[in-house]
């Protein structure tokens, strides 16, 4: 399926994991892809490998997106997908809410948070230049459960829902044809979930196996969600399949949410 042919589509955090999976997947299904990344030889090989397009890009700079959205308008004419994929997990170490830094947390509300603001609002009026629009923002199941063990993650992630439903309704109600839908993974095997696995190994003093092992028993599905997965939740919403749907949040678990049973009964 070719369900993106003719759009032009911005993934950030695009260098690797996620955010790599997002860009090829839009990319197969017919989209022109840009992937920003902090990481510039890392952000310049994928966009190598999957035949797009790269820009240096810190998130968390307020001035930076301005200049994205023009660059991307410059070379391509428009734009008509935003994925707000870049996020950090912070401290796996002091991380409840006795022992979080403020530092620590300051700093993941401004990855995780901060730079998902500030693409929406960058990327309104572009997609009222275009007439059309789909934002992507990726939050978390984190963002739907208490996360003790990850105060300041689980925070930013229920505030990207918050947001998305704003954003979502502001861009209704102003009949701008701009829509925003929140994406809530669960457990992924990415980069990101490999450092929490080493984190938590070597807190506890066990092998990486053995926490890999408890992560997907927690899973009613058996087995890890799959980048692929969450790039096929995200190529749909930003496709005219999902014309209609606006502000909503899309689960991609395996059921760690919804089989609080299963869970209770393999602890």
């Amino acid at each position: 399926m070719r369900r993106l042919e003719g759009k032009i589509g911005l993934v950030t955090g695009g260098a690797m994991g996620l955010g790599k999976a997002i860009a090829r997947r839009l990319g197969a299904e017919g989209a022109q892809v840009i992937i920003t990344d902090v990481q510039e030889q890392a952000g310049r090989d994928a966009a190598a490998q999957l035949g797009a397009t790269f820009l240096e890009q810190d998130v968390c700079d307020e001035a930076a997106w301005p200049q994205v959205i023009a660059e991307v308008e410059k070379r391509f004419g428009a734009l008509h997908i935003l994925v707000n994929n870049a996020g950090i997990l912070g401290s796996t170490q002091s991380c409840d809410p006795e022992t979080t830094p403020f530092a620590d947390w300051k700093r993941v509300f401004s990855v995780n948070v901060d730079s998902v603001f500030l693409g929406c609002r960058a990327a309104i009026p572009a997609m009222r230049r275009a007439r059309q629009g789909a934002i992507i923002n990726i939050s978390s199941v984190a963002g739907l459960l208490a996360t003790p063990y990850a105060t300041a993650y689980g925070a930013t992630k229920a505030t990207v829902a918050q947001l998305t439903q704003s954003v979502a309704q502001h861009c209704a109600e102003q009949r701008l044809n701009i829509r925003c839908n929140s994406v809530h993974p669960g457990n992924v095997w990415t980069p990101l979930w490999e450092r929490k696995v080493l984190d938590e190994a070597s807190a506890r003093g066990l092998t990486a196996d053995t926490i890999r092992a408890e992560a997907v028993a927690e899973i009613p599905m058996g087995d890890w969600t799959r980048p692929e997965d969450i790039a096929a939740g995200v190529a749909y919403l930003a496709s005219d399949d999902a014309r209609h749907v606006t502000g909503t949040k899309l689960i991609i678990d395996g059921g760690y949410i919804g089989c609080d049973t299963y869970q209770r009964a393999t602890k």
